[in-house]
C-alpha cells in the first residue's frame, strides 16, 4: 500500500524519491553497465545494470507503491513485460484469454509460447459462471483486460480474482488502459498487473516500456530472477523518462477522461455513428461493474459509422487526430484495429468478438475538446459517400 493517502501525491513523491548523495529531487540518470565493487563479494548493492541499476529500481518501487502490490518490474517494452510473465509457466499448462484482448498478446501466445507447450483459450471472462466451467486441471492463469481492448468490454476483477484463489491458479491483468490513477487490481485480490508503459504512464509518445507488479514475495522471487535471466530490462534513461511522465499522469488523466466523456456523449448521438464503445456511458456492457472497481471510464473510446460511410476516407480526412498505432499519449490518436492493433488474430476470431472491419478507436488526448470533435465531424462528413 502507499505511504501516501492520495495518490496525487504518491506520483510525486512515491517509490525512492530524491537523491540521498546530492539532495537533487530528482532520481539521477545513472547510465552505468557496471559498478566498481569494494573487493571480492563486496559491493554497494549494485554489480551490474542488467541485475540492477538505481534509476530503474526507483521506478520499480514507483509502480509498486501505486498498485499496492510487493514488488515492481520495469521491462524494454510492454510485450517484454507480458513475455516476462507468461515466462513463469511450463510446459502442458494452459492460459485463459479475454475474448478481446491486445493483439501483441496473441501473437505471442499463439506464435511463440504455443511452441514451448504453454497452450491458450479465448473465452467470454465477463460471464463469471461460464468462465469458471471453463477452468480444466491445466488452466493456470486467467489474462484479462478491463476495459478491454479494442471493444472496452469489462470483467469483473474481484470476481475473477476470487474465481483464481478457488481454483489455485493466477489472475493476471493488463491495466494499461486505466492505470493505477483509475483502477488497482491487486487492491482488489489480482496477482499481477501488467503495464505498457509506452502508453498513458509515460503519457508523451516518446519511450516504449513495460511495467508489472505482483502481489506477493514467492512471485517477485520467481519474476526478479526470470527478469535477471531473459535480460528484456529498461534502460536508465527510459526508467528517468517514465518516472518524469508519472508525475504528471494524474492531472493528465483527468484531462483525457474530462475529454472522453463529451467525445463519447457527442459520438452517442451523432446521426452517422452506429454504435459507441465506453464504459462510461450508462447503457454501456459492464457499467456498474466499472463504476465499482475503476473512478470512471477512462480514455479509450471505439466506434462503428453506418453504411454508407467509407472509413479510409475518415482516416485520410482527420487533420488533428493522428492515424497511428499507440495510445494513452497527451495527442489524440485513432486506428483502425483490425488491420493494426489486432491484424494478428486470425480474421474468423476478429468477427466473432465483434472486432469488425468498420470498428475504429479513439484514444483521446488532452487538447481543446472543441478542436478534437470537430476534426471528428469534418472527417465523417469527408466520409459520406
Amino acid at each position: 500500500m502507499s505511504n501516501y493517502k492520495s495518490i496525487e501525491s504518491a506520483l510525486i513523491h512515491g517509490g525512492t524519491y530524491g537523491d540521498k548523495l546530492t539532495g537533487a529531487v530528482n532520481v539521477p540518470i545513472y547510465q552505468t553497465s557496471t559498478y566498481e565493487q569494494q573487493g571480492l563479494g563486496q559491493n554497494k548493492g549494485w554489480e551490474y545494470s542488467r541485475t540492477g541499476n538505481p534509476t530503474r529500481a526507483a521506478l520499480e518501487a514507483l509502480i509498486a507503491e501505486l498498485e499496492y502490490g510487493n514488488a515492481g518490474f520495469a521491462f524494454g517494452s510492454g510485450m517484454a513485460a507480458i513475455t516476462a510473465v507468461l515466462s513463469l509457466f511450463n510446459s502442458g499448462d494452459k492460459i485463459i484469454i479475454s475474448s478481446n484482448v491486445y493483439g501483441g498478446t496473441f501473437r505471442v501466445l499463439d506464435k511463440v509460447f504455443n511452441n514451448f507447450g504453454i497452450t491458450y483459450s479465448i473465452e467470454d471472462t465477463t460471464n463469471i459462471e461460464t468462465l469458471d466451467s471453463k477452468i480444466t486441471p491445466d488452466v493456470k492463469a486467467i489474462f484479462i483486460e478491463s476495459p478491454a481492448n479494442p471493444l472496452l468490454t469489462i470483467t469483473d476483477l474481484a470476481a475473477v480474482a476470487t474465481l483464481a484463489k478457488k481454483h489455485g491458479i493466477l489472475s493476471v491483468v493488463d491495466n494499461t488502459f486505466m492505470t493505477p490513477y483509475l483502477q488497482r487490481p491487486i487492491e482488489l485480490g489480482i496477482d499481477i498487473v501488467i503495464h505498457s508503459a509506452t502508453k498513458y504512464l509515460g503519457g508523451h509518445s516518446d519511450l516504449v516500456a513495460g511495467l508489472v507488479v505482483v502481489n506477493d514475495e514467492e512471485l517477485a522471487r520467481r519474476l526478479a530472477f526470470i527478469q535477471n535471466a531473459t535480460g528484456g530490462v529498461l534502460g536508465p534513461f527510459d526508467s528517468f523518462l517514465l518516472i518524469r511522465g508519472i508525475k504528471t499522469l494524474g492531472v493528465r488523466m483527468d484531462r483525457h477522461v474530462k475529454n472522453a466523456e463529451k467525445a463519447a456523449k457527442h459520438l452517442k448521438n451523432h446521426k452517422a455513428v452506429k454504435k459507441v464503445f465506453y464504459p462510461g456511458l450508462p447503457d454501456a456492457q459492464g457499467y456498474e461493474i466499472n463504476r465499482k472497481q475503476a473512478k470512471n471510464g477512462g480514455a479509450m473510446i471505439s466506434f462503428e459509422l453506418y453504411d454508407g460511410y467509407n472509413i479510409e476516407k475518415f482516416f485520410s480526412s482527420l487533420k488533428l487526430v493522428a492515424l497511428a498505432e499507440s495510445l494513452g499519449g497527451v495527442e489524440s490518436l485513432v486506428c483502425h484495429p483490425a488491420s493494426m492493433t489486432h491484424a494478428s488474430i486470425p480474421y474468423e476470431t476478429r468477427q466473432k468478438v465483434g472486432i469488425t472491419d468498420g470498428l475504429i478507436r479513439l484514444s483521446i488526448g488532452i487538447e481543446n475538446i472543441g478542436d478534437i470533435l470537430s476534426d471528428i465531424d469534418q472527417a465523417i462528413k469527408e466520409s459520406e459517400e
